[in-house]
């Protein structure tokens, strides 16, 4: 699996993979968590640029955890980087 995240606005837009194959585009708010059920793979590509990504992630549980811990205050544009543990 893998997915990319991009967050704009309050609004969290993930574009995820399994095995290889697209699940699809989940859009979502920024304040909530994702699931496996808000990936549709019919979904149109929704424009965004490198300003709005967030990063590449290796699960669902990956995903949840940057929207929840995202430095978001010294971020605004970005919402953080590099996850820690910190």
């Amino acid at each position: 699996m893998g997915f990319a995240l991009w967050v704009k606005d309050g609004v969290a837009r993930a574009e995820g993979t399994h095995e290889y194959r697209p699940m699809g585009i989940a859009i979502i708010s920024a304040t909530d968590l994702f699931s496996a059920r808000d990936f549709r793979p019919r979904r149109t590509q929704v424009e965004t640029s490198d300003r709005d990504f967030a990063g590449y992630f290796a699960s669902i549980n990956h995903l949840n955890y940057y929207l929840r811990h995202a430095d978001k205050a010294s971020h605004p544009h970005h919402y953080g980087g590099v996850l820690s543990n910190s």
